[in-house]
């Protein structure tokens, strides 16, 4: 290691709370100003990220990493989706969903639109994605070397049909996760295309993955809510938030804690995006019977039963035979 490496290592262990900012400009035209942090918890030293990417994700609990993924790479993964619309393909224990409001789909006639595939774990091109090395060279900064795909979405957000429930609540992934730690957990979430505020791009509130767990459930909204999309029952309405806009193959990275959710598509186009949760394999699995999670660990024990066709499953089990391992060594999870 040379000695400017070996000091810049020493600085980033050592740093500390001075008035010194750093400024990051959002695709939203907004800044986010933040302090250094005495000691940085949210990331791993793989010498990938630059000292001021590890500083933005330590303070505010996600990071934007501009045209990540290629438009070929893009294409295919839109031409997989389009072939299990069609029902062209089967994929073992694949969960397509449908919105609630919605009559027709964008490939399926005269079928309710699929708003989301959930579980691609099997489908070959799809999970080509999540082990896309140029997508896992950043996640390991986040997660270490032995890398877990726990959790798989392609996002088809619909246009809204005027009842809102295009729209995601505000959330926590944490809620949905029997796994620890959750700093080695996180979130990578592709553009497919352009997506903005008319059509319903992600809005975050920067720092509050540095809170807790907070407790979830279905939003009390006249249009209906789609199945799982759970809402954070009380938080600060007055956070500052930001409309995290995104061009095609840009990709956002961020903390499980991190509070977030997406608008209404008011476009007529579908807006496509797709994700993969990430976690360390030296992750745990944790019991959360009398939690804030009891609700959706028998919301998802249900659908898990009623899909296997078995009679009783355990919580963390659903999520073991959803996991992979993508890279390193499977330890625990």
């Amino acid at each position: 290691m040379s000695r400017a490496a070996e000091r810049l290592r020493v600085m980033i262990n050592h740093l500390d709370c001075s008035a010194a900012t750093i400024e990051a400009a959002s695709t939203s035209s907004q800044t986010v100003t933040y302090g250094h942090p005495q000691r940085l918890r949210y990331s791993v030293d793989t010498g990938m990220l630059t000292p001021e990417q590890r500083f933005f994700y330590e303070e505010n609990g996600f990071l934007l990493i501009k045209n990540l993924v290629s438009a070929e790479d893009i294409e295919s993964f839109k031409k997989a989706f389009e072939q299990i619309c069609r029902q062209e393909v089967r994929v073992p224990g694949l969960v397509v969903m449908r919105d609630v409001a919605i009559a027709k789909s964008e490939f399926v006639s005269d079928q309710k639109a699929v708003s989301k595939l959930q579980d691609f774990q099997e489908c070959p091109e799809l999970f080509r994605y999540c082990s896309l090395p140029e997508i896992l060279k950043y996640v390991e900064c986040f997660t270490g070397p032995n890398v877990m795909a726990m959790h798989t979405m392609l996002i088809n957000k619909p246009p809204d049909a005027g009842k809102k429930t295009s729209r995601h609540p505000m959330h926590q992934d944490l809620h949905y996760f029997p796994f620890r730690p959750s700093d080695r957990i996180v979130c990578a979430w592709t553009a497919m295309e352009r997506v903005n505020r008319q059509n319903g791009c992600l809005v975050v509130l920067p720092g509050t993955h540095k809170g807790t767990l907070l407790e979830h459930d279905y939003p009390d909204w006249e249009g209906g809510v789609n199945k799982m999309y759970h809402g954070v029952r009380d938080y600060d309405p007055r956070h500052p938030r930001m409309y995290v806009e995104m061009e095609k193959g840009d990709t956002i990275f961020f903390h499980p804690l991190l509070i977030h959710g997406s608008g209404m598509n008011q476009t007529q186009g579908f807006r496509k995006a797709i994700s993969c949760h990430y976690a360390s394999s030296d992750c745990y699995y944790i019991d959360v019977k009398g939690t804030t999670q009891e609700n959706i660990e028998n919301e998802v024990k249900k659908i898990a039963e009623k899909k296997y066709g078995v009679d009783e499953i355990d919580f963390k089990d659903t999520w073991a035979i959803r996991g992979r391992l993508v890279q390193g060594e499977r330890i625990s999870l």
